[in-house]
């Protein structure tokens, strides 16, 4: 009884592997763009670079604008750059006390948005006008000097601007 478990199981297994190799293969059915697809490591550089501009404190544009960098990353996942270079009236949802109210569906997609490997840039001069350090800042956001410089510098950098 043992022998025919076993000469069952090496059938089964024999009709299963001629069955996988006999099915078309998705990767190889599809057709070919000519580009190899390749795959990006943590830290490696992708040609598909964003840098928003936010600059405004109310809730309906910064959730508006959160989707869309949240579209972007599902839409491209690892191969996509993001940073959002922060200024004006929008420093205040990177400040740890903000002195205008955050609602909290704002500074939950920032915090989760930068777990998933989006920049956030913090202007240096809106924090002086507010007479802020960069130590009032949220621990993942940058300070950078100028917030304007910034958009500059990155689109310089290969990054497509992206406002509202």
């Amino acid at each position: 009884m043992i022998i025919s478990i076993y000469r069952k199981l090496s059938i089964l297994a024999v009709i299963s592997s001629t069955l996988l190799i006999s099915m078309p293969q998705p990767a190889l059915a599809a057709e070919s763009t000519g580009e190899e697809d390749t795959l990006l490591f943590p830290g490696e550089d992708t040609k598909n670079k964003l840098v928003y501009h936010f600059n405004k404190s109310d809730e309906t544009y910064q959730l508006a604008v959160l989707n869309t960098i949240r579209n972007m990353l599902r839409k491209y996942g690892d191969d996509i750059k993001i940073v959002v270079s922060v200024m004006g009236p929008g420093i205040h949802m990177l400040l740890k006390d903000p002195g205008v109210p955050v609602i909290p569906a704002v500074r939950n997609q920032v915090e989760s948005l930068a777990f998933y490997g989006v920049e956030f840039h913090a202007c240096g001069n809106t924090l002086i006008t507010l007479r802020k350090e960069a130590n009032d800042v949220v621990e993942f956001a940058t300070v950078v000097d100028t917030g304007v410089a910034d958009l500059m510098e990155l689109q310089q950098q290969g990054y497509a601007y992206v406002s509202w």
